[in-house]
């Protein structure tokens, strides 16, 4: 019984301290309360995030204030076609020793830093975004031979237009897979557009405070990680991952209909520890079924690929997978 009361003040505590966070943010970024919340999931998972939208939509604007806080180190990196790796992790600098000679002194790039902002990071070569893949798995950057490592808490908030528009470059899948969540940031409706108006035309400026830092992130996390998870759940998550498989023993109709490639390990991973978010933001230290369908959208949705096919029908990834959620049953075959 102590356990179980220690397990819900912890809930309740994570959830006070997350809200905090929130309602923070809030002050400067108007509605998108799903994108808000998608990146702080990421941040007390301890993974990246990538968001896709129009240009002006604010995705820089939250990064900006989800740094100032939670008082963590940030970079941006404004992501161009003629941006170089070494633009970004650093480089071997000729320097002048204090006898006189010179010696290869290592130069720090922006991506030493606890926050980077990716800022329209689909706008570089696939060899510069190709740099980040260390960087994003490992927390380390190597560099003639030597490694580095990152201060933590690290994280990466990706921002990108979408694919078609001219002037982009797709992410590689090997890159997409490194981030935990795709969110998808939309219009403001009516009355945010009012408010945003409101706010950013009268001259003036509102202070972000700082109500949280790194230390009380990696805490957060460990805790996430105590979450339990039940054994039927598991296996719901195990099934809806293998049934992204085209051919597989899981697969549904509509996953060998428009899928060309399932998701990885990741993908579960990452639906199981996003859970574990959601059950802590309900009071629960164990996660349920409906924590899992709330998390599978932006955690698979940039896994899969769908088959010419379903670009030929205009089928995107996000109804395939709500498909998959659809199909498959809360109870296994054994069950």
């Amino acid at each position: 019984m102590t356990n179980e009361q220690d397990f819900t003040k912890q809930a309740e505590k994570f959830r006070e301290r997350y809200e905090t966070v929130k309602s923070e943010i809030g002050k400067v970024i108007v509605g998108h309360d799903d994108i808000v919340h998608g990146v702080l999931t990421c941040m007390m998972i301890g993974g990246h995030c990538l968001l896709e939208g129009a240009p002006g939509l604010g995705k820089t604007l939250l990064v900006n204030t989800l740094s100032k806080a939670l008082n963590l180190q940030s970079n941006r990196i404004q992501f161009t076609p003629d941006l170089m790796p070494a633009d970004i992790l650093g480089t071997n600098m000729v320097v002048e020793t204090e006898t006189g000679g010179r010696e290869f002194q290592f130069q720090k790039g922006p991506i030493f830093t606890q926050i980077c902002l990716a800022d329209e990071i689909n706008r570089a070569t696939p060899k510069t975004q190709s740099a980040m893949l260390e960087t994003m798995q490992e927390g380390t950057v190597t560099v003639a031979g030597n490694r580095y490592v990152l201060d933590k808490p690290f994280f990466v908030l990706a921002t990108q237009n979408p694919i078609e528009q001219e002037g982009t470059y797709p992410l590689p899948e090997a890159q997409l897979d490194r981030f935990l969540f795709k969110l998808i940031v939309g219009y403001s409706n009516k009355e945010q557009l009012a408010t945003i108006l409101d706010r950013t035309t009268r001259g003036v400026k509102i202070q972000t405070d700082v109500v949280m830092d790194g230390k009380e992130i990696l805490e957060w996390q460990q805790v996430v990680r105590q979450v339990i998870v039940a054994d039927h759940i598991s296996d719901y998550i195990v099934r809806l991952n293998l049934a992204t498989h085209p051919d597989g023993e899981y697969a549904t109709a509509v996953t060998n209909q428009y899928l060309r490639w399932g998701a990885s390990p990741r993908g579960a991973q990452t639906v199981v520890l996003a859970a574990k978010v959601r059950a802590l933001l309900e009071g629960r230290f164990n996660v349920s079924f409906e924590d899992v369908r709330r998390v599978y959208l932006p955690a698979m949705r940039h896994r899969v690929v769908p088959n010419f096919e379903a670009q030929a029908e205009g089928i995107t990834s996000d109804q395939i997978l709500l498909e998959i959620l659809d199909q498959v049953s809360e109870k296994g075959s054994d069950a």
